[in-house]
């Protein structure tokens, strides 16, 4: 029995990259947020970041080993637990006089900007599952170029570099509800 040739859509290679390179942006500019001007993530805010690397993950395996519906519902699951726990972190902050947590970009913070994006990812996966209709995972690594190539090491760094200061941040245990210091760096420095 011979089965039928399973493709994805002509563009589904250029629009998962793209994908992706979206999601490692957010994790970037969280990043430099936190360090530019010394905005710790609270622990609603790593989960989300959490959710991100996951999105990205399923997005990389798109690139790597061909569009699969599996891998589109590995980046919807992210994305729904992303949308709880930023609709969680937005619905603590709605009482009347609150700041909310941290600071804003162009008038939102930042789990209101992953509200949208984990909204986002849900409906950019919604079209791909159309587009792709047909595609499934050959289990194969394919040949992904030098572009798509970079945009995956760069995702994979981002989210080392994500887990490294997570681990210097909260330690071995729970992270504190407004963190201040990074929990590891506190007896180098004297807090």
């Amino acid at each position: 029995m011979q089965f039928a040739s399973r493709s994805s859509h002509p563009a589904s290679f250029f629009l998962n990259a793209l994908a992706l390179l979206g999601v490692t942006a957010a994790l970037v500019l969280a990043f430099v947020w936190q360090i530019v001007f010394n905005e710790l993530p609270c622990p609603l805010c790593l989960l989300q970041r959490v959710a991100f690397v996951l999105a990205g993950a399923g997005l990389l395996l798109n690139l790597r080993f061909g569009a699969s519906p599996a891998h589109y519902a590995m980046v919807i699951a992210a994305a729904l637990g992303g949308i709880v726990v930023s609709a969680r972190q937005l619905l603590l902050h709605q009482a009347p006089g609150d700041p909310g947590y941290g600071s804003t970009l162009l008038d939102l913070h930042f789990y209101t900007w992953a509200l949208i994006a984990f909204v986002a990812l849900i409906a950019y996966c919604a079209v791909m599952l159309a587009l792709d209709r047909r595609a499934g995972d050959s289990g194969q690594p394919r040949r992904t170029g030098i572009v798509a190539g970079a945009i995956m090491w760069l995702f994979f760094l981002v989210s080392l570099v994500h887990a490294a200061s997570t681990t210097l941040e909260c330690g071995v245990g729970a992270c504190p509800d407004n963190p201040t210091t990074y929990q590891l760096l506190a007896p180098l420095s004297g807090d």
